[in-house]
């Protein structure tokens, strides 16, 4: 019997389900590949890497609206 092996998502896939996932718009259907293909290493490096990113996005955001 051929039976294949599933196909773990890249670093990139990843990022782009975390993004997805941040900002509301994850499918059904990736949800699915990444609960069953995802490793949760590159989840937690891409989840920590969106937190740092919004975070710093926010300072940014409130020293230039806030008046020194």
């Amino acid at each position: 019997m051929n039976q294949q092996t599933p196909q773990k998502n890249s670093f990139k896939d990843t990022l782009s389900s975390v993004v997805a996932a941040f900002t509301g718009i994850q499918s059904e259907k990736n949800r699915q590949r990444d609960f069953s293909e995802g490793k949760f290493s590159h989840f937690v490096i891409a989840a920590l890497l969106g937190v740092a990113v919004f975070v710093t996005a926010l300072i940014v955001v409130v020293n230039i609206v806030l008046p020194d």
